[in-house]
């Protein structure tokens, strides 16, 4: 089959592999669409974190937010999931540590991450292996772009809840990428006051055509309810303690390339708490059902959908004119080169 293979810094291509074959437990998706994010970008310029730790190391087979049909099952597998639309889970826990116990599987230190940690191939091919486990079926109503979607969305959805907001409350989202305008979706759906802020004019101006009038470039003034830092910003966490309510949260979603610094009196004397996301593992199913509901819709948030082939291209970093300021790309690996 075909799959994109990053082989170094710089460097990839689609190469022709062995298909797999479906493990006791797992089966084989024929992948329909396939998100490049961030975490991606960095496993092609090399400088993913995990390639420093030992826990990838190249060639890499990247791709983690994906939809596909099951086409086989193996040992063990209920056949009727077979052909089932699905995404799912990028954690894969070990499933016997007191945290795969504990229903926190996505924290366990031995896991894979599809497409990311410790080898598993990611959904950048033509077909990708899934533990029968962390499959999440998708209704008529979600179809393949929707699909590809859910697994941003269930991280934005951990996120929003983990702000504990109520109808007419002010949220700020820092970082008007993907994950920000998903939880801002998810947050607006619940009838919260959403605020914004971007660094450039094109995003915020995209996010604007969203229905989110309230952006900000600058500091903003007003003190917020919660703040979702979804940004790369190293000073961002920074601002979010500076300018939520005493007593509120700051939700931190966003990954630095350096360390960020908190000034933790701020938390201390604001009575603030601080709440960590990684992951969309707990937040798929709802991610599915928010999108089946059609009460929120992140259609337009996808630029465009490319070919295995120029998925080099678009991990390098320039935009074609035509995909406008939408954050997201999808990648059918159906599509010829």
């Amino acid at each position: 089959m075909r799959a994109f293979v990053i082989t170094g810094p710089g460097h990839a291509e689609v190469q022709e592999v062995e298909p797999p074959m479906p493990g006791p437990g797992e089966v084989v998706v024929e992948v329909e669409r396939a998100g490049v994010c961030g975490t991606d970008m960095e496993f092609y310029s090399g400088a993913m974190t995990y390639l420093h730790t030992g826990e990838a190391r190249y060639p890499v087979r990247i791709g983690h937010e994906w939809a596909g049909v099951v086409r086989e099952a193996g040992d063990g597998v209920d056949p009727a999931w077979l052909g089932r639309h699905v995404t799912g889970d990028t954690m894969l826990g070990c499933g016997s540590c007191a945290r795969c116990l504990g229903g926190s599987q996505h924290l366990c230190a031995d896991r894979y991450e599809i497409g990311v940690r410790n080898g598993w191939p990611g959904a950048l091919a033509e077909r990708l292996p899934v533990p029968v486990h962390a499959l999440q079926p998708l209704p008529g109503t979600v179809d393949p772009v929707l699909g590809a979607l859910v697994e941003p969305g269930g991280n934005a959805l951990r996120a929003v809840n983990a702000a504990a907001l109520d109808r007419g409350d002010r949220l700020l989202v820092i970082g008007p990428g993907t994950i920000g305008l998903l939880a801002a979706l998810m947050a607006a759906a619940r009838g919260v006051e959403v605020h914004l802020l971007g660094l450039t004019e094109p995003s915020l101006d995209f996010a604007r055509s969203l229905g989110f009038t309230r952006t900000w470039t600058g500091r903003p003034e007003p003190a917020f309810d919660g703040v979702i830092d979804a940004s790369n910003g190293r000073d961002s966490p920074a601002l979010a303690v500076e300018v939520v309510e005493p007593g509120r949260r700051i939700v931190l979603i966003g990954l630095s390339a350096e360390p960020s610094r908190i000034d933790t009196r701020r938390l201390v004397l604001g009575d603030v708490t601080a709440h960590g996301i990684l992951s969309a593992s707990g937040g798929l199913a709802g991610a599915v059902e928010l999108y089946a509901s059609g009460l929120v819709d992140p259609r337009p948030l996808v630029a465009a959908t490319v070919s295995l082939e120029e998925a080099a291209l678009v991990l390098a970093g320039p935009r074609r004119p035509e995909w406008g300021s939408a954050p997201k790309i999808h990648i059918d690996p159906r599509l010829p080169g």
